[in-house]
C-alpha cells in the first residue's frame, strides 16, 4: 500500500454518493476538501468521526473547506447512516476499495493479534488545485476534525 504526500497529486474518483449522485473530486477544483476513509457506517468509531466533522462543516465552511467521506459501504447504509445522524455532507460508496487503494488507505490490518484486509481510517487535506497538503494515515477518530483545523490554521 503506497501512501501519498504532502504534494503529490490526489488520486481521481467518481463515486456514488448515499443519495445515488457520482461525485468526482474534479467537482471540488477551485476550493480546499477534506477527504476521510473510514472503514464501516454507523460503528462507534465511524459516528464519532463523522459527527465531529458534521459538528464543524459550518466553520469549514467558512475556511472554503468541503467535505466529503469514503468507505466501502453501499448507497444504502450511507443513507441511513446520514439521516440517522443528520449528517449532511456526501457520503461516498467505494464499495470495490479501488479509490481506497489508490490512495493508500485500504490494506493489512491487525486486531487482537489476526491480520486481515480493510479501510485503514485517514484523512487528506486537498487544496484548490487537486493537491494533497496533508495527509494522516491511521488517524484516530477523534482527530480528524483537530488535525484539519490545526492544518488550516497553520
Amino acid at each position: 500500500m503506497s501512501r501519498l504526500q504532502a504534494g503529490d497529486t490526489a488520486p481521481s474518483f467518481a463515486l456514488s454518493d448515499q443519495h445515488g449522485n457520482t461525485v468526482r473530486l474534479e467537482d471540488f477544483r477551485g476550493r480546499k476538501l477534506l477527504v476521510y476513509f473510514y472503514p464501516e457506517a454507523d460503528t462507534p468509531g465511524c459516528t464519532t468521526q463523522s459527527c465531529d466533522v458534521r459538528d464543524h462543516r459550518q466553520e469549514f465552511a467558512e475556511l472554503g473547506l468541503d467535505v466529503v467521506g469514503i468507505s466501502p459501504d453501499e448507497p444504502r447504509e450511507q443513507l441511513a447512516f446520514d439521516e440517522k445522524f443528520s449528517l449532511g455532507f456526501p457520503l461516498l460508496c467505494d464499495i470495490d476499495h479501488a479509490a481506497a487503494e489508490a490512495w493508500g488507505t485500504w490494506g493489512e490490518k491487525k486486531l487482537y493479534g489476526k491480520t486481515y484486509i480493510g479501510m485503514t481510517r485517514s484523512s487528506f487535506l486537498i487544496d484548490e488545485e487537486g493537491q494533497v497538503v496533508h495527509a494522516w494515515y491511521r488517524v484516530k477518530a477523534d482527530q480528524t476534525v483537530p488535525k484539519a483545523k490545526e492544518a488550516l490554521d497553520g
